[in-house]
């Protein structure tokens, strides 16, 4: 009865069904398929021994003692310490792996015993110092010549002299070629008493110009002995001697100075870690290599003064905002000032021996009485650091500032008024400025910016100006570049990233030379001109190397 309910289709379905099963039934499908799960089960339990739980370890029959310090313990700090070899151990570890940057800051004078971080007796440097400015006590200069009331900076400048020929009498004029900046002069004539007025303008390729007297009565030759145009130093004689390179400290040298005496090759520099370093050039054998290092600040050295007076004692300003002054003779590094601010620059006027211009916190200039120990005068200069203070040699009243404000200005001491005081010109440059020199002559000005230029300004007030393309690119790892000029105005020196030293020269406004040595590993970026030594170079490098180019 069932099977008559059902349709067409369904009886079919169930035929099918019926075929299919008797179909595995004589291929025997079903116990085929069991024997296979039996053997696939027995390979797969041989197979979890992972999850077979592993052997406990056994408990160590010593319990394990936490670490614990004495003042969680509540017990007292031990009054031995560390035993002595294993404090000779960390000393020995400390002065060959570490810079020195970890002494307490000692708000007072700093003796040199303390402050000494070098290996060696210290007596050495002490009496170098000391046997050279006892025998030339005002950095270089004959004490004849020495002005007590005013002692100028000297340098040896290369000048200009024109001279003129009237039928066998000479006159000698010492008119500058360049008044505008330009490669021109400005010539006065007399001629039947009367007084002629002529610009005249040079090509700059050769030394010696003639020209025709007005009206075509007289002839005279312009002769220009000693010109911009021609380097008082042969560049190609500028060498690199493997003696004249030294690891004198680790980390970044920020500032870089030759000492200013005539018969002493002695370099010293500071570097970010506050330490100052010694390296006597002409140290015998006996005496070690020469380099003695000291840690006189707790943060980066901003700049390294000779004071003018006495060449035994030197400044230094750091970021720590303190100012010290070395004293040889009595061994010690005095405390001159300190502030609450990062100090980045440290200049001395020329003629003012015993004040000093410092550039403190975000644009301020400060003037310390060194005598009275007391700040004369303070302004606010820059919306940012001041990185370089320079004074013009000639001029000592003309005062130049670089600034990380993108300007640098040019200032006269005796009219900057107290509040908000006005530059005498501005020099602008797209990025921040690194440093503003002026030229030995005092009649230029050279910039050199983060934006790749190097500025040169000249003129009575710096009226005209040129830029000159520079990378100055040097990043986080290196001190940036500050173009210095060389012993007189035709020359000016900077890094270059290729481990070179570029030479500028402003009057073809390109640069001339790179001055390059298979002993340079490294850029240097920080330099300084000898200025009593014509053509004695220092110049120093993010890893605390000293290169010293020599011409002899």
């Amino acid at each position: 009865m069932a099977s008559e309910r059902l349709t067409e289709y369904e009886r079919k379905r169930l035929q099918n069904i019926k075929r299919n099963d008797e179909m595995l039934a004589s291929l025997k499908i079903q116990s085929k398929t069991s024997d296979l799960s039996d053997i696939s089960n027995s390979k797969r339990v041989a197979t979890k021994s992972y999850k077979v739980s592993p052997q406990k370890k056994l408990k160590p029959e010593s319990p394990v003692v936490i670490r614990r310090s004495m003042r969680t313990r509540g017990m007292p700090p031990d009054s031995e310490g560390l035993r002595d070899d294993v404090l000779s151990s960390v000393n020995e570890i400390s002065k060959t792996s570490s810079p020195v940057n970890s002494s307490p800051c000692v708000v007072g004078p700093l003796s040199f015993i303390d402050a000494y971080a070098g290996t060696g007796s210290v007596k050495v440097l002490i009496d170098t110092i000391l046997s050279v400015a006892k025998n030339n006590p005002h950095c270089g200069v004959p004490k004849e010549e020495i002005d007590t009331d005013s002692v100028l900076e000297r340098k040896p400048q290369v000048g200009i002299t024109v001279k003129e020929e009237f039928d066998g009498v000479q006159a000698c004029k010492g008119e500058s070629l360049s008044e505008k900046g330009e490669l021109g002069s400005r010539i006065k004539e007399k001629v039947n008493a009367s007084k002629v007025c002529k610009d005249e303008n040079f090509s700059g390729k050769d030394d010696v110009s003639s020209c025709n007297l007005i009206k075509g009565v007289v002839k005279r030759e312009i002769k220009i002995e000693k010109s911009e145009l021609c380097s008082c130093v042969d560049f190609g004689s500028l060498t690199l001697k493997l003696e004249n390179i030294a690891r004198i400290m680790q980390g970044k040298v920020l500032v870089v100075k030759c000492s200013p005496w005539s018969n002493v090759r002695m370099v010293v520099a500071g570097n970010k870690y506050g330490n100052v370093g010694f390296w006597n050039l002409n140290s015998e054998q006996d005496e070690g290599d020469g380099i003695y290092l000291y840690h006189v600040h707790t943060a980066p050295v901003s700049e390294i003064v000779f004071q003018q007076s006495f060449s035994s004692k030197i400044f230094t300003s750091s970021y720590d905002g303190f100012i010290r002054l070395m004293d040889a003779e009595k061994e010690v590094f005095n405390l001159v000032y300190s502030g609450e601010y990062s100090l980045f620059s440290l200049s001395q006027q020329p003629n003012n021996v015993n004040t000093l211009y410092f550039g403190e916190g975000s644009g301020g200039l400060s003037s310390w009485d060194v005598r009275a120990g007391k700040s004369s005068s303070e302004w606010l200069l820059h919306e940012s650091r001041i990185n370089t203070i320079d004074f013009n040699s000639q001029n000592p009243n003309m005062m130049a500032t670089s600034s990380s404000d993108a300007t640098a200005c040019l200032w006269d001491l005796r009219c900057m008024a107290t509040d908000k005081p006005k530059p005498l010109k501005v020099a602008n440059h797209k990025k921040a400025i690194q440093s503003a020199y002026f030229s030995p002559s005092g009649r230029c000005l050279a910039t050199t910016s983060t934006d790749d230029k190097v500025g040169i300004w000249s003129g009575v007030n710096l009226e005209n100006s040129f830029m000159i393309n520079h990378n100055n690119q040097t990043g986080r790892w290196i001190s940036t570049f500050r173009a210095i000029w060389g012993w007189d105005d035709s020359c000016i020196f900077i890094g270059n990233m290729k481990r070179g030293v570029d030479v500028i020269s402003p009057f073809q406004r390109k640069t001339i030379k790179t001055l390059e040595s298979p002993y340079v590993t490294a850029i240097p970026c920080r330099f300084h001109a000898h200025p009593y030594q014509v053509g004695t170079m220092a110049g120093a490098t993010s890893g605390g190397q000293v290169y010293v180019w020599t011409s002899d």
